[in-house]
């Protein structure tokens, strides 16, 4: 027994060893696996990650405070800056939304105090009344959690008190920051646009998603800068905005600054030279009010008119640069430095978007009033002619030698219910060539022979589609290429005249210019388009543009849209039609030119039909440099409300450039062109007593 038990205790023991050195093998084994992992580990964060995690490191040892880049500048054509940005120190107000209006009038008096003991003497002082309204404290102008601007260029003085008594004043913080200045000739005003915070512009499409998937921290927007809203600002945002700063600061665990900040500085946005002469856009800007001003007080049955608005662009012919482009009344855009109070963004209202690109209405007050006088998109009237002509020809209904006799109307529809489109004055012309219609503007010759041929020579709406494809490549009923925001393609009523009157009507209509609104810059893309036989150039705004260190980054560069080709005899019958227009204003002109003036009427609310003047013309005639189109709405007939206004643009180009190649002094105007007096310088091309929808016509002829 006992030895049993032995070799028992024996075996057991054996047992127990080989468990002890299984259990030792298990864990050594794990002991090297865990070890060669974290050595594996440790090599791969070394050579792999280190300097990922370094600079994670000094991420949360350090803070980065974004600085705003520095916007570049706009300057015209002569390098006179337009639009530049300023280093100053601001004042701003962030809303407190349980203070009240007394309150808030305390406040502004106490900043107004400061204003005038430390502020710049020279400056226009500030009133209690103007700091209020900029506190905008029911929120007309900014969101509630926008901080409202209230004064720019503090003086060191300024700073240095509201630095010291920060605790008097709650919600008052001192900004360093970029504020944009503009010049103060009011330089082509809604052509460059403005700008606003950020935070105030995200609903525009360019701004709604504009840091979404952006990897480069340079370029991602900070939600204190100002961007641009409008205008070339807004086109152009992407080259002037530039890249952002940065301020870095060393921090502890506590977030506290332990250390000196690091800058790496904003990096300066590129620079506009415009297509835009200043000379030649201020004579531009004037002409219209003093046009406006004229023909107001003129006490000339033919001239007299009651304007409010005009509008005017100049376009070379063969590059499709804008020279010049004025929608007055315009504004001081200073209002827009540092941001604008409630009483500006009133008095601006109707001043501050482009005429000449969209539709903006005059300056009433009163809405009432102010349906009852048309906006700045107006029907083309006899300016349309040339076109028509060009499509007449080209589509075969009539020759350059076709003759037709104009006996002062032209009369459509089933019988019993005639309407009668008539001439101005009802003027019988007799018998007219294609030249003689445009010369002599016969309504009655493009009802008949162009716009009744379409209907009569073409099925259903083939006429329609015909003649809309014919405007739309002349850039009519389509935007100019141009690329400024909110840009008109103008109004097309013949499309629905043809379904709710007639296809016949509304042909005949639009063949005189009354079935169609379009744009000052439209206008005078169709003029250039004439004036160099079928091509459509883009209107372009900039020459060119310039990095910081003066280098082009983007050259000028010629584009044409589309062409249309016809037959040089087709462009000569236009041109021999045009050079025969008679017009007012061009008395004495040392150069050629080629024009043709319209008076378009409209119905506008509870008013008696008003007549708006156009007027488009390129000169020199016989190698055109320089395209013009005006429109002033109400400004009664083409040739008296609207062409003393090119007369003044074409003699400023001839001056700066020369229509001839040299720059040249503008002639006298002692002697009348053409052989036209003052008192046949008629638009002989009105709609007088045609309308657009010729309801008035069929009641007199019936």
């Amino acid at each position: 027994m006992s030895n049993n038990r032995t070799e028992e205790a024996q075996k057991r023991e054996i047992r127990n060893r080989r468990h002890f050195s299984f259990r030792l093998n298990v864990f050594f084994f794990f002991t090297f696996f865990v070890f060669s992992v974290l050595i594996v580990r440790l090599a791969y964060l070394q050579f792999v990650e280190g300097d990922s995690l370094k600079a994670r490191e000094h991420e949360i040892g350090s803070k980065k405070v974004p600085v705003p880049p520095i916007r570049g500048n706009i300057y015209d054509a002569d390098e006179n800056p337009i639009a530049y940005s300023v280093s100053t120190q601001s004042l701003y107000y962030t809303l407190d939304l349980k203070m009240k209006d007394e309150e808030g009038m305390a406040l502004a008096k106490s900043l107004v105090e400061v204003f005038n003991e430390y502020g710049d003497k020279k400056a226009k002082p500030l009133t209690v009344q103007d700091v209020y309204d900029d506190m905008d404290l029911d929120g007309r102008v900014h969101f509630s959690y926008q901080p409202r601007r209230i004064k720019s260029g503090l003086t060191k003085k300024e700073i240095a008190y509201f630095s010291e008594n920060r605790q008097k004043f709650k919600g008052i913080d001192v900004v360093e920051e970029s504020i944009r200045q503009y010049s103060q000739d009011q330089i082509a005003v809604q052509l460059v646009g403005y700008m606003k915070k950020l935070s105030g512009a995200m609903k525009l499409d360019k701004y709604k998603d504009i840091n979404n998937e952006q990897a480069d921290e340079t370029l991602k927007y900070i939600s204190s800068e100002e961007v641009g809203v409008d205008g070339l600002e807004l086109m152009y945002q992407d080259e002037l905005r530039g890249r952002n700063g940065v301020k870095e600061y060393p921090v502890n665990n506590q977030s506290e600054i332990i250390g000196p900040m690091k800058l790496t500085k904003p990096i300066k946005g590129e620079n506009l030279y415009l297509t835009i002469n200043k000379d030649i856009q201020m004579v531009a800007q004037q002409a219209i009010t003093d046009q406006i001003q004229k023909v107001r007080s003129s006490t000339n049955k033919q001239e007299k008119a009651n304007p409010t608005t005009g509008y005017a662009v100049a376009m070379e012919v063969d590059t499709g640069k804008v020279v010049a482009m004025a929608s007055m009344p315009d504004y001081d855009p200073s209002v827009w430095q540092g941001g604008i109070g409630k009483k500006d963004l009133d008095a601006i209202e109707f001043f501050q978007y482009n005429g000449t690109i969209k539709e903006v209405y005059p300056p009433y007050r009163d809405d009432k009033e102010r349906k009852n006088h048309p906006s700045s998109l107006v029907y083309l009237g006899s300016t349309q002619k040339p076109l028509s002509i060009l499509v007449g020809l080209n589509e075969k209904l009539f020759t350059t030698h076709t003759t037709y006799n104009d006996i002062g109307y032209f009369e459509f529809g089933r019988e019993g219910h005639e309407v009668r489109i008539r001439n101005a004055n009802n003027t019988a012309n007799g018998s007219l060539t294609p030249w003689r219609a445009i010369a002599k503007s016969s309504n009655a010759f493009m009802s008949a022979m162009v716009g009744n041929k379409l209907y009569m020579q073409f099925d259903g709406d083939e006429g329609i589609d015909i003649w809309d494809n014919y405007m739309k490549q002349f850039g009519l009923g389509v935007t100019t290429g141009s690329g400024l925001p909110s840009e008109s393609a103008g109004v097309r009523d013949y499309i629905n005249s043809a379904k709710t009157e007639s296809v016949q009507s509304a042909l005949i209509r639009a063949s005189w210019g009354q079935q169609a609104k379009y744009t000052t810059l439209q206008l005078a893309q169709y003029a250039a388009m004439l004036a160099n036989h079928g091509k459509r150039m883009k209107p372009q705004f900039v020459n060119e543009i310039r990095d910081v260190d003066g280098n082009v980054t983007q050259p000028f560069q010629a584009e044409v849209l589309n062409t249309v080709d016809f037959p040089k005899e087709y462009w000569d019958a236009i041109e021999q039609g045009m050079a025969q227009v008679n017009v007012q204003g061009f008395e004495g002109v040392n150069y050629t030119y080629l024009r043709k003036t319209g008076t378009s009427q409209q119905d506008v609310g509870n008013q008696p039909r008003v007549e708006n003047a156009v007027f488009i013309a390129y000169a020199p005639a016989e190698k055109p440099k320089l395209a013009i189109a005006v429109v002033v709405p109400e400004g009664g007939y083409g040739g008296w409300g609207a062409a003393p206004i090119a007369r003044k643009i074409f003699d400023a180009y001839d001056a700066k450039y020369g229509l001839y190649g040299t720059p040249r002094k503008p002639a006298g105007t002692s002697n009348p062109v053409n052989g036209a007096s003052a008192d046949q310088a008629d638009d002989n091309g009105n709609a007088v007593g045609a309308l657009a929808n010729g309801e008035e016509v069929i009641r007199e002829e019936q």
